[in-house]
């Protein structure tokens, strides 16, 4: 008994380490990078950003890429973790894990894509004005595409949070916060197709759900692991 709940405690701790991980590899590609080079509105300087500070572009792209690898296998042990309490729950929250990652590979092909036009690699005959444009709209594709995944992001959590909930060694008030977040993250997703006006709010409320909800499982899991079921 004593060594399943050390091997619980240890995989608990790994699910943890993993969605650390992606947290911080998916926000180095997601804030950090862009917020370096991007100059909304401005094709001319965003397009000037980005040849000068080529190596710093390319590495957003691949922390993008490396965080969706790190997301499949924080899922899986996820899975491991959790497959005991609803397969068939885990089996959904590691697919809609698998989709995100992959749509996620397709969307880092525009920002590449940007990058080859603004080399002179492709779309050759443009002139750089043209090409300055087209890579701000291949830029703003790929935003919009990230604001849609939003929706995948949320529909890991939701499964996430009831087997959280059920589980018995996690405190069901963290699978409770984990269905929130998710419930944040699809709300906003929808309401980036539906209803863009009234995103200025669910934006920052899906934003807070989400660094509660997902910041109290990983704080839990890497200080914590599982909680021992007391007898008697």
């Amino acid at each position: 008994m004593e060594e399943n709940i050390t091997s619980l405690k240890k995989t608990a701790r790994l699910a943890g380490l993993w969605y650390v991980i992606f947290g911080i590899t998916g926000a180095y590609g997601l804030m950090y990078v862009p917020g370096q080079i991007i100059v909304w509105g401005d094709p001319v300087a965003t397009g000037n950003n980005i040849l000068a500070n080529e190596f710093l572009f390319r590495t957003g792209i691949a922390g993008l890429l490396f965080s969706g690898i790190t997301f499949i296998i924080g899922a899986f042990v996820f899975y491991k973790l959790l497959k005991h309490i609803n397969e068939h729950q885990a089996k959904l929250m590691v697919a809609f894990v698998v989709v995100y990652t992959s749509i996620i590979f397709i969307l880092e092909t525009f920002s590449i894509t940007a990058l080859m036009i603004l080399k002179g690699q492709v779309l050759k005959t443009l002139e750089p004005e043209q090409q300055q444009i087209l890579v701000m709209v291949l830029i703003k594709a790929h935003g919009y595409g990230l604001s849609l995944l939003e929706v995948f992001m949320g529909l890991w959590l939701l499964p996430l949070g009831q087997l959280v909930y059920k589980s018995g060694f996690i405190p069901r008030i963290i699978g409770v916060l984990l269905l929130f977040a998710g419930a944040g993250y699809t709300i906003d997703s929808f309401a980036f197709v539906l209803f863009p006006q009234y995103r200025a709010f669910t934006n920052p409320l899906a934003f807070i759900f989400s660094g509660i909800g997902e910041g109290s499982i990983v704080l839990w899991l890497l200080i914590k692991g599982v909680r021992v079921q007391k007898k008697g």
